[in-house]
């Protein structure tokens, strides 16, 4: 009985190796403490558990629980203390559930969301974050907030095009630059060069710096 058990095990081993082929000229591997699952056409699941790792391309993602769907497992779905990676352009995501394709190169993010551009040094989170790879355009839902050296960006609807280095915010956005306060129905931060260009019911407050309210008085006599 044990025999014919190890065997049943080595066969599973050998059938995932099988399974998980390459999707185009994507690699991918996995690890976990423990897998199940099916290769039933149509209904292709495996799950892992317990310190599940996945490597597809450049991406690498961590979680609790991951479920490897569809054909040449084109769809993951991670839940539990999920840690990810796109090691290509070292930007980490921190989420309670990512669910990724690998076909289309689109991560979305639900729960407690953080993305971290490290090469660009942005942080920025969500409730809801949908992260485009392929055009490297990001969309951020609910609650966001998006930090870059001395500023601040809050609104509840956010685009960030990372070519372009390019924030749009819309509904109730506003943006904090160290003491200065500006809000709008829309706003665009240019976060190459922290230009803040506003569009609707706009309004702020510009605190003047101490240097400059020294110099007011020998301008008056002058």
């Amino acid at each position: 009985m044990r025999m014919m058990r190890n065997k049943a095990l080595a066969a599973l081993a050998l059938f995932a190796v099988i399974t998980l082929l390459p999707l185009g000229a994507d690699t991918f591997t996995f690890k976990a403490d423990r897998m199940s699952g099916g290769r039933a056409a149509g209904k292709e699941i495996t799950l892992l558990t317990g310190n599940a790792e996945v490597h597809s391309d450049s991406l690498v993602l961590k979680a609790d629980r991951i479920e490897l769907q569809g054909e040449d497992n084109q769809f993951i779905d991670c839940s539990g203390s999920v840690w990810g990676m796109e090691e290509d352009k070292n930007i980490l995501f921190l989420t309670d559930r990512l669910r990724y394709d690998r076909k289309l190169k689109i991560a979305r993010l639900e729960g407690n969301s953080t993305l971290e551009d490290r090469e660009n040094e942005i942080i920025a989170k969500g409730r809801f974050i949908e992260y485009d790879d392929q055009n490297e355009i990001t969309v951020f839902q609910i609650s966001v907030r998006l930090f870059k050296d001395d500023m601040v960006c809050r609104s509840e609807y956010a685009v960030y095009r990372r070519q372009a280095k390019l924030l749009d915010l819309t509904g109730f956005p506003v943006v904090f630059k160290k003491s200065d306060e500006f809000r709008a129905d829309r706003i665009r931060v240019d976060l190459d060069t922290d230009d803040v260009t506003m569009e609707g019911s706009v309004s702020g407050s510009i605190k003047q710096k101490e240097e400059e309210k020294d110099k007011e008085p020998e301008r008056a006599g002058e």
